[in-house]
């Protein structure tokens, strides 16, 4: 959903064929990262080399097209391309990168969280009855037509919870990448540098001694915000690649 969007918002001004095409080869990008790793011609994993390699040609021409005229478009990648600033200025190689990261990270994660809130909420009545009052002591504030800000958002501490639970049963992530800077050692194993390694985080979520009734849907949990901040809660990833989301969650 929310890649449909941000491809929408990056194609409004331009040909629907452009969203089109961009939209085939992401999809095959996307499932080219999920695939098993044989590089041969066929495979998805393939697809996945060749669907990037069309991406970033669709958003160089994009790009180009939008540098040669002089409509100025209110989204992320008119904001990108004329930011002149020298000390914040990224080259076109760095702004498709971040193009990309951003639609990929949206791809399935807002979606599938909604959709499993949903779910859970369906099952738990309690919790949605919690959460419809929370909605509607803040709407209780504003007059028909004032729309909610931020603080409104930060003040949706049940909602956060659910969103929280939700992503801690249903998992989108199951782990993150890392490259090691140096030769480590870990429970006795030696890992050598320059290695790529995936840490699996996904079972953290589900370890009774951090997470009472693991396989309970419990929001409350995380009304004590201080869960957040623990080092095994990696829902957001860790270090320094965190995931902006835990600041959006609550919208």
């Amino acid at each position: 959903m929310v890649l449909l969007m941000a491809f929408k918002q990056i194609a409004e001004v331009e040909s629907r064929s452009i969203y089109g095409a961009i939209k085939i080869e992401f999809d095959k990008m996307f499932i080219g990262s999920l695939s098993l790793p044989i590089n041969l011609p066929g495979t998805n994993y393939y697809q996945g080399f060749k669907g990037r390699q069309n991406v970033i040609k669709i958003l160089r021409d994009l790009m180009k097209k939008r540098r040669a005229s002089p409509v100025t478009n209110e989204d992320m990648l008119d904001q990108l391309i004329r930011d002149l600033d020298t000390k914040s200025a990224l080259n076109d190689d760095e702004i498709i990168d971040q193009i990309i990261t951003i639609l990929y990270s949206g791809y399935e994660t807002v979606s599938t969280t909604s959709m499993m809130s949903v779910k859970y909420l369906h099952d738990h009545p309690k919790a949605l009855e919690e959460l419809r009052d929370e909605h509607f002591a803040i709407r209780k504030g504003k007059t028909a037509d004032e729309p909610l800000d931020w603080d409104d958002y930060k003040s949706m501490r049940f909602t956060r919870a659910v969103i929280f639970e939700t992503l801690r049963l249903a998992t989108i992530i199951n782990g993150v990448l890392r490259k090691t800077t140096h030769e480590m050692k870990l429970n006795g194993f030696v890992i050598p540098k320059g290695w790529r390694i995936y840490v699996y985080t996904r079972e953290i979520n589900y370890d009774p001694f951090l997470y009472p009734e693991p396989l309970k849907f419990n929001p409350w949990r995380w009304m004590d915000k201080s869960l957040e901040t623990h080092n095994y809660c990696l829902l957001f990833g860790g270090g320094s690649r965190l995931c902006p989301g835990p600041e959006r969650s609550s919208e």
